[in-house]
């Protein structure tokens, strides 16, 4: 089973829009890591995002761009501070491709938590507006690649 985790691409501050959308750039980052993901070959069976505009817009860009026939849906534990433990306790049900569409703090918390069974695991980092792709190995997750987001 593999696991993409992206954090969404770059939005506009609370200031110019409260709902904090993609910007212009964040579309456009977002686009060409989508398309150099379906280049490696992702493709989730399931895509995930916490429910905020910019996290959906994101989801939406990686459905169109890695597998229109996905199950796209908001799921509960995605949201910046929610413990990522949430996450990982519903991916242990789970044998489909997922792709999982949210935001720092959280992201990073998630991946060393898999990688590592520590959140606060030191020397793991997470690519700003990227994309991680993890694969299940028996009862652990071992990183395969990456993809940075802005300037990629």
């Amino acid at each position: 089973m593999m696991l993409y985790l992206v954090h969404h691409g770059d939005a506009v501050g609370p200031k110019v829009d409260s709902m904090q959308p993609l910007s212009e750039r964040g579309r456009l980052d977002v686009d060409k890591v989508a398309q150099a993901a379906a280049a490696r070959g992702a493709k989730p069976s399931v895509i995930w995002h916490s429910g905020k505009v910019r996290a959906r817009q994101t989801a939406e860009a990686f459905w169109h761009g890695c597998n229109p026939q996905a199950d796209l849906s908001v799921t509960p534990g995605l949201q910046p501070m929610d413990p990522p433990h949430w996450v990982r306790d519903a991916l242990m049900g789970e044998d489909r491709d997922v792709m999982a569409v949210g935001h720092f703090p959280h992201l990073p918390l998630l991946m060393r938590l898999l990688l590592h069974n520590d959140p606060d695991a030191s020397g793991v980092d997470f690519p700003l507006h990227g994309l991680v792709a993890l694969e299940r190995e028996g009862q652990g997750w071992v990183e395969r690649w990456r993809i940075g987001g802005t300037g990629f």
